[in-house]
């Protein structure tokens, strides 16, 4: 069953390769902390503070494709953990079909702040059992 997340702080260092983002549960109190890159961060972090950009971003580009095509984006599901790698799932639905599309959380993410309003994101329990030791 996906628990209901949402993303609670971004931190960005300028001396690392990796940021670090952390989804904390809504109805809980588990934190969920994922790897990205600074590009997925500081999209992330300026759709957060509601920084414009002066021509779409690639998160913009992906929203704005989905939506001329038609179809709607319904939330984010952070589904699998293998080899230390997340894996997750854009969840769009067009003539009323579900549609998962393969993504990298990061990304995922990223895409559901850009959406007005931001999409819901999920985290399966079993990824959080094995990232916390539940």
């Amino acid at each position: 069953m996906p628990v209901p997340m949402q993303l609670s702080r971004i931190i960005i260092s300028e001396i690392n390769d990796n940021q670090v983002i952390y989804l904390k549960e809504i109805d809980g109190n588990r934190t969920f902390p994922i790897l990205i890159g600074i590009f997925e961060a500081t999209s992330i972090d300026r759709r957060v503070k509601g920084f414009p950009s002066p021509r779409p971003l690639t998160h913009d580009l992906i929203v704005s494709v989905v939506e001329h095509l038609g179809a709607e984006f319904q939330d984010v599901v952070i589904s699998e953990l293998k080899e230390h790698t997340y894996f997750a799932k854009l969840r769009v639905r067009q003539d009323g079909e579900l549609i998962e599309i393969d993504a990298r959380p990061s990304d995922a993410i990223a895409v559901a702040v850009t959406c007005q309003p931001p999409l819901p994101i999920f985290v399966n329990e079993e990824v959080l059992n094995d990232v916390l030791g539940g």
